[in-house]
């Protein structure tokens, strides 16, 4: 590798900056990228916005958390790639032509085929929600599932992890007509607006009056005690976003009542470790479906790197279903 400086996307105290930076050293346990394709997530809005993201974020920060390209270098602990190989992997720094990734998040890419557009949306969405799904959701085959803000990239994901897991009934939200029409190309064999105040009741009558065994929540705020109604006695609630609201009203009452796990989830305040494991529960089952494409996501719309702002309005518009992507060939 020749190249000692690399342009990149930098959140300055105006907001948004592309400087000239070094390139950045893979450490022993690291994986230096040469990216080709970055995906935005709702995460990096609140980035821009100058917000943290656990340890990362604030001025200076270089941004950007899911990206592919071919490896560049690797540290002394890295075995399971090489360089020129081709890479998807999640981590900070991702609007870069180069970026650093520890070696638990860096898999290749699904086969020859996967462009690095679409292995740039994977990394996230497959993370986030193995583990929302299968490892807190404890998804078994024949249960009911619910994503409320199904149309995001990673709510899609889900309807697909759900249904490749066995699930029997998979309902997904949203609050856009066009979108919600298009939940079944996903997984979804019913799709419900969630503030229609009716949204419940649907639930309840596709499950016989059970409600569904799992709701994976990207909305809480107004949402949570519906929620609570919707799911059955004994059933879970894996809250992975709160898109529509921080706080709202909880019903402790009729959470006893149903006796309902409720259970947060963030990357945020993960070890490396653990996130190594979730990577490599993901991969052990969901490995062989992403080998033969049925874990891919749909991208709504691509980018230029030099038109990340335009991105970002994109993504703040809310007006988009699937991924959104950077390209820096």
């Amino acid at each position: 590798m020749s190249a000692t400086l690399m342009k990149a996307a930098v959140l300055g105290d105006g907001g948004l900056e592309f400087r000239n930076l070094p390139v950045p050293q893979p450490g022993p346990e690291e994986v230096l990228v040469r990216v080709h394709a970055a995906a935005l997530n709702r995460a990096d809005l609140g980035m821009l916005a100058g917000h943290k993201h656990g340890s990362a974020g604030g001025p200076g920060t270089v941004l950007g958390m899911e990206f592919a390209g071919q490896v560049a270098a690797i540290g002394a602990a890295v075995s399971h790639v090489k360089p020129g190989d081709r890479v998807m992997c999640s981590g900070r720094g991702a609007f870069a032509e180069y970026a650093l990734a520890d070696l638990g998040r860096v898999a290749a890419l699904p086969s020859a085929q996967t462009s690095f557009a679409q292995g740039a949306c994977l990394p996230v969405a497959l993370q986030t929600m193995h583990d929302a799904v299968v490892t807190h959701g404890a998804l078994r085959p024949g249960q009911t599932v619910l994503i409320q803000g199904a149309s995001s990239g990673v709510g899609l994901m889900a309807m697909r992890i759900a249904r490749l897991m066995g699930a029997s009934l998979v309902i997904g939200t949203s609050t856009d007509a066009g979108r919600r029409a298009r939940l079944h190309e996903f997984g979804a064999d019913l799709a419900l607006d969630s503030r229609d105040p009716g949204w419940v009741q649907q639930v309840l009558e596709a499950t016989s009056g059970r409600g569904v065994d799992l709701i994976v929540d990207q909305v809480s705020g107004p949402t949570a005690n519906q929620n609570l109604a919707a799911t059955a006695i004994l059933g879970r609630i894996v809250n992975v976003g709160r898109l529509g609201g921080m706080h709202g009203d909880f019903d402790f009452d009729l959470h006893a009542l149903r006796r309902i796990q409720y259970i947060g989830v963030t990357f945020r305040t993960r070890s490396v470790e653990e996130v190594r494991q979730i990577n490599r529960l993901m991969m052990q089952d969901l490995g062989q479906a992403l080998a033969q494409g049925q874990l891919n996501l749909p991208i709504d719309r691509q980018f230029r790197f030099d038109e990340l702002a335009q991105a970002y309005a994109h993504m703040r518009s809310n007006a988009h279903l699937g991924k959104i992507v950077l390209t820096l060939d």
